[in-house]
């Protein structure tokens, strides 16, 4: 495992949901990024922030450990849950609140 995936790892296994964006949690530099942050607060869901701007390895290296080709990027539990659409969708689905749940994610609201 490269130097930047054992560092993507150990940030997915020591926190419970991980967004992988453009900003901060309080300070979004994308629209894509906002509305993830966006739906997690709504939601109630504490959060680990990581801004891919401020490290170009991660910024990289995200898209590779997740085979997936944009940014923001969220993980539940270790688990890659999908970027901006899929975590829309699943918001508005309900199914973003029973992969909490499952998962034991502390969480106030479902929709």
């Amino acid at each position: 495992m490269s130097d930047v995936n054992a560092r993507i790892q150990q940030t997915i296994e020591a926190n419970p949901v991980v967004l992988f964006m453009k900003g901060t949690p309080v300070f979004p530099q994308c629209g894509f990024s906002a509305r993830v942050v966006q739906i997690l607060s709504h939601m109630g869901v504490p959060f680990t922030g990581v801004n891919v701007l401020e490290d170009m390895e991660i910024r990289d290296g995200i898209k590779s450990f997740s085979q997936w080709p944009t940014i923001p990027q969220l993980y539940v539990k270790g688990e890659f849950v999908g970027g901006c659409d899929i975590t829309t969708e699943m918001f508005q689905s309900g199914e973003l609140a029973t992969l909490l749940d499952e998962k034991g994610v502390p969480h106030s609201a479902n929709a």
